[in-house]
């Protein structure tokens, strides 16, 4: 956990205090800026000191080897890795000749503030050089919302007590040196020099750098433009190298006076458009960020969030900080769709190089619903990428497991596959379920026909036809599927995976609806009725392994007849356990990694009874180790329907402050969206428990102790809806809309114009004891928590200003 008390409890803002060089590399993923198609790390303006530098365009990477040691058929040539293109966000400042660096001199003051209304990152900073000349800089830094390949600094330095000599060096940067790997496998591998300079240019206030990817032969340009005032006698020059353009400002500082820079920033990459049209992109769009200015970029970037907030804003009366840390998650999850536009949305975002940039089943799994109910048109958008790379699934499918129909990939970036280990990675073929599955999700919340055909249609098609030539007829006449990894990494290579066998079985009676009701299109895809007929069958027939014995669900066939884990024997410094043992003491032990079966009870709710949902949980909690940031906000979602209220708020606030806190000990490497994702889904699935059933929402809200209210926003359907829910009583109002049917604890009523108030009823909470986890994997008390923090100094700040 980061011992890092300066992150103030705002309701909309994230602050720090002072400068904690022991934990720059998290502050640095904390404050990253993006919209999804550029991510700048929250590095400091003049580069150093720094964590892990860090500047990425969507989907720019390069090929690296994979080597195996016994190659096998099937396994991927190469890997992707994302790469730190061009840093445009250096502004190195001397101050009489001492370079401003906060490890010399004295630091008096240094706070800097990520604004989740405003979308910016500011920075203030009172510095003594070491020969005592006093310098005041303010910083304010965005990645554009409306302007998709700009962002902006507005930089500048001021003299207080005494008349200074300034130097200012605006930089654009390619090729920087990174920090070696440590070997932690959820890092990414450290390139050396992946840019070749094709072209530099510096003309006036202006520059560009224009490189090509070694192997993978993207080209990636970027290019600046600058406003600069000061006094009458600023000098200002500019030059271009290779990997190096650099405008430098001087100027003698009266007492009182200040240099400003306004820097505007344009990225472009291309894998088809030459060198003159990767240019061109570039100029334009520093042409128009120029036009709109600084002013008109701050204004537009509010406008943007504003209209956000008002569908995605969640409210969390009596824990502020769970309140700030899903308002963080809920922007920080836009930052890394709004402007993808038909791009991966990758594990970490743009906001670090973990997992070498990948996009998993993460995505489709826990971040995208939140933004089909928040932000819709950014889920489709990730689901069109998923569409537009259909093809390379088919070829993976045929060419690389002898399938039929899409086998995407595990981890990708490109939409070819990425994974090095196979029982682990590839195996893991649910990722096509969890695609089928968001994109049904989507289809009910938005009824967009367009989307039906040209996307969902072809994808479920497309997966359909992977389950149906994956599973086989077993002797009892159900339908199997052998082999394959679930959620959980810590057992691989299992038979009937029940949470794979559930999204299949989704996906295949999905798939024969929707050829069914579009006969035409189907037919174009060749789909046959008899076809169609296997796929419906194929999911009455599903095997779903139960233990009679035990009165569960095992989370795969015979997984709970293995030997269990020895906890007791397991010392604290062991976890996460596959950094200090071997999968082959991990893959036959009843230890689970992260939520599978109980992923599987959230995601098809209605495939178990409540008594099944009350004794699966039961069972799984004893044996997992939440190893993975993907489980606290699962095993939170079950907990509150069982009614395990408070263990459920003690999984909130490890879901909510999993990368404020640094609960799993990378979040230098990047944030992790889909635990940031899952806090929302605790809040709105768990204690709201929605459900959308038939085009109808259903919710059973119930609050945990700790918690004296939440609200929150969503849109269903061309409705906004807000949900209020207290201890007694829930209000629902339909902000926006037609009227729409809503069940409130199994009450049908129509909610219109006017709120509806309707009694939560009594005995919500379960009568049995909480289940217990394994030895030390408990997760900290939420109550308890709160209370250490008040009494040291994690009281809610009085001001929210950045």
């Amino acid at each position: 956990m980061i011992s890092h008390p300066n992150f103030e409890i705002q309701p909309w803002s994230v602050a720090e205090t002072s400068l904690n060089l022991d934990v720059l590399a998290q502050s640095e993923s904390v404050f990253a800026l993006s919209n999804g198609h550029i991510g700048l790390r929250g590095n400091l303006d003049e580069g150093e000191p720094h964590g892990l530098p860090g500047t990425y365009l969507n989907s720019v990477y390069e090929e690296r080897p994979l080597p195996f040691a016994e190659a096998g058929y099937g396994d991927p040539d190469s890997g992707q890795t994302i790469i730190n293109v061009t840093n445009g966000k250096l502004i190195r400042l001397l101050v009489d000749d001492e370079p401003f660096d906060v490890r010399y001199g004295i630091c008096h003051d240094h706070r800097r503030c990520l604004d989740l209304r405003a979308g910016v990152l500011t920075r203030s900073v009172r510095w003594s050089s070491p020969a005592s000349k006093v310098v005041e800089v303010h910083s304010t830094r965005l990645v554009s919302f409306t302007h998709r390949a700009v962002a902006a600094i507005r930089y500048e330095v001021k003299a207080t007590d005494r008349p200074l000599r300034v130097v200012a060096q605006s930089e654009l940067v390619a090729n920087e040196t990174l920090p070696s790997g440590d070997g932690d496998p959820r890092a990414s591998a450290v390139l050396d020099s992946p840019l070749v300079g094709v072209e530099s240019l510096a003309a006036g206030k202006k520059a560009l750098l224009v490189h090509r990817t070694r192997k993978s032969g993207l080209l990636v340009g970027a290019g600046m433009d600058h406003e600069v005032e000061g006094p009458q006698a600023t000098n200002m020059q500019s030059e271009a190298f290779s990997d190096v353009a650099r405008l430098t400002v001087a100027a003698e500082l009266e007492p009182g006076e200040s240099l400003v820079l306004v820097k505007y920033l344009a990225y472009g990459w291309s894998s088809q458009r030459s060198r003159p049209g990767v240019h061109d992109q570039v100029m334009a769009a520093l042409a128009a960020a120029r036009l709109t200015g600084w002013d008109g970029l701050v204004r537009a970037q509010r406008r943007f969030l504003d209209e956000y907030w008002a569908t995605a804003e969640v409210e969390v009366d009596g824990d502020p900080e769970v309140e700030q840390a899903v308002r963080f998650g809920l922007f920080h999850i836009l930052q890394a769709g709004a402007r993808a536009e038909r791009r991966p949305m990758p594990a970490k975002g743009l906001t670090g190089p973990g997992y070498d940039g990948h996009a998993f089943w993460d995505t489709e799994t826990f971040v995208l619903p939140v933004l089909t109910y928040t932000r819709p048109e950014v889920a489709a958008d990730v689901l069109r990428w998923r569409a537009s790379v259909l093809s390379e699934a088919v070829e993976r499918a045929a060419g690389r497991l002898d399938l039929a129909g899409a086998g995407f990939p595990w981890r990708t970036i490109s939409g070819v596959g990425s994974s090095g280990y196979w029982p682990a990675g590839a195996a893991a073929v649910h990722v096509n379920a969890d695609i089928a599955g968001a994109a049904l999700q989507y289809l009910d919340a938005t009824q967009d026909d367009s989307f039906e055909t040209e996307v969902a249609l072809p994808l479920l098609v497309g997966t359909a036809r992977f389950w149906a030539s994956l599973g086989y007829y077993g002797p009892d006449g159900r339908f199997h599927i052998d082999g394959v990894t679930g959620p959980d990494e810590y057992s691989a290579l299992a038979d009937d995976n029940v949470y794979t066998n559930l999204g299949a079985k989704k996906n295949l009676a999905a798939a024969a609806e929707l050829c069914a009701r579009h006969a035409d299109q189907a037919l174009e895809l060749d789909v046959s009725d008899e076809e169609r007929g296997t796929w419906t069958k194929a999911a009455q027939q599903m095997a779903i392994p139960f233990d009679t014995r035990l009165g569960v669900h095992p989370q795969a066939h015979r997984f709970t007849e293995q030997q269990t884990w020895d906890f007791a024997s397991t010392r604290e410094d062991q976890y996460p356990l596959m950094l200090h043992f071997p999968y082959l003491e991990l893959y036959r032990k009843q230890v689970v990694k992260q939520a599978d079966l109980v992923l599987a009870m959230q995601l098809h709710p209605d495939e178990f009874t409540d008594e099944q949902k009350a004794a699966n949980f039961a069972y799984y909690e004893a044996i997992t180790v939440r190893d993975s940031s993907l489980s606290a906000s699962t095993q939170a979602v079950i907990a509150a329907e069982v009614g395990h209220l408070d263990l459920a708020y003690d999984y909130l606030g490890e879901a909510a402050l999993m990368d404020l806190k640094d609960l799993e000990h990378n979040t230098r490497d990047g944030l992790h969206m889909a635990a940031l994702a899952g806090a929302w889904t605790v809040l709105v699935v768990g204690f709201g428990r929605m459900r959308p059933v038939d085009g109808r929402l259903r919710f059973s809200p119930r609050l945990p102790a700790g918690i004296s209210r939440i609200a929150f926003r969503i849109c269903y359907r061309d409705r906004r809806l807000q949900v209020e829910i207290h201890p007694r009583q829930a209000i629902y109002r339909l902000i926006s809309g037609q009227p729409l049917e809503v069940s409130h604890h199994g009450q049908s009523f129509e909610l219109a114009s006017e709120a509806v108030v309707l009694p939560i009823p009594d005995g919500l909470v379960s009568r049995e004891p909480s289940p217990r986890q394994p030895a030390g994997r408990a997760p900290v008390h939420r109550l308890k928590d709160r209370e250490a923090d008040i009494d040291g100094s994690g009281e809610r700040g009085e001001s929210e200003r950045c």
